[in-house]
């Protein structure tokens, strides 16, 4: 089902979330051709912008591929962050940009920004209101329901962004102190989808086609995003959209399956970064893709020790033959 980020349509109701260190365009790609609607840049420092960081330009790289896409940034002043904004929507080829109110960690924290924002919701709706006077292209806000336990201001922040004039809003059902941990509580997103009249992104323990469609129905959101659930794993968004549109479940990916789009995301980081930078990023994917594959185990300690993308390719396909001698063996043995 299409819908529509201020003037941009998505065509569909899968979301990928943003994820540092994971959502580049490679990556985003990937999740393109499984079935996202919308897919979402790790976040990007307001200051690396400013200052002209070439690792920060690099990483707003967008390929025409991916439309439409959302460049998400963070920072903890008005001033860096409008400026942030301005670059976005004037020097790159996103679609739409997504302010960070959410991220939990640390360093990102004690620079007044991400999860920081969600104990005030007069900050939440000053820091919108400045962005989206300054840019034409729609924005969006991601947050976290609160700080924690004591502080949580869902409704009063989602509240907020929208006045500010947010074109939308992603939640992710924990707060700040949960970091990952825990369950997400979709009970505070249904008060905010019950309360806002932007288009609501539900965010949190969306594992499944099943859990995607209970956050549409249960929870009200006009769409669900899905984060670490994509990792290695982008069939999860086929499988989701396909579920939604028919309510039919399709099977999991095989092994070789896996291995195939595993080495596709191995290329595309490695033309994206070159060989040395692309390979050593993957290290830390690779392990998504094998889990569940039986006999892997070598493969993924092989992989974590290979260097570039050649010594990599070769082990992929090493345990490929042998997975199809080892079904063929059983084969045999069932006749």
């Amino acid at each position: 089902m299409e819908w529509k980020i201020g003037d941009v349509t998505i065509p569909n109701q899968v979301v990928v979330a943003p994820m540092a260190g994971v959502t580049n365009s490679a990556f985003r790609i990937i999740c393109k051709e499984y079935g996202a609607g919308l897919v979402v840049c790790e976040m990007i420092s307001d200051r690396g912008i400013m200052y002209k960081n070439k690792k920060t330009l690099d990483m707003m790289f967008v390929d025409p591929k991916e439309h439409p896409m959302s460049i998400q940034i963070f920072g903890g002043t008005k001033e860096t962050l409008v400026q942030a904004a301005k670059f976005v929507d004037q020097h790159t080829a996103a679609d739409i940009i997504d302010i960070n109110m959410g991220c939990p960690v640390n360093k990102v924290v004690k620079t007044d920004a991400g999860a920081r924002w969600l104990l005030d919701p007069k900050k939440v709706y000053e820091m919108v209101s400045y962005v989206t006077d300054a840019v034409k292209k729609p924005v969006t806000v991601k947050m976290r329901t609160g700080w924690d336990e004591d502080h949580i201001y869902a409704v009063e922040n989602a509240l907020a962004a929208e006045r500010a004039g947010a074109s939308a809003l992603a939640m992710h059902g924990r707060t700040r102190k949960q970091m990952y941990m825990g369950h997400a509580n979709w009970d505070i997103l249904k008060q905010v989808a019950d309360e806002i009249h932007i288009p609501f992104m539900g965010n949190g323990d969306v594992r499944t086609p099943q859990d995607a469609k209970k956050m549409l129905d249960e929870v009200g959101a006009d769409a669900v995003m899905m984060g670490r659930a994509v990792e290695g794993n982008p069939w999860i968004l086929t499988q989701v959209t396909h579920y939604l549109e028919t309510g039919e479940l399709l099977p999991t990916p095989t092994p070789e399956e896996k291995i195939r789009t595993a080495k596709e995301h191995l290329h595309r980081l490695v033309e994206l970064k070159g060989d040395h930078a692309g390979s050593h990023e993957f290290r830390g994917q690779a392990g998504y893709y094998l889990k569940g594959i039986s006999h892997s185990a070598r493969t993924k300690v092989a992989i974590v020790n290979a260097e570039g993308e050649q010594a990599m390719d070769d082990i992929f396909d090493e345990f490929l033959e042998k997975n199809a001698k080892r079904q063929a063996t059983r084969q045999r043995m069932a006749q």
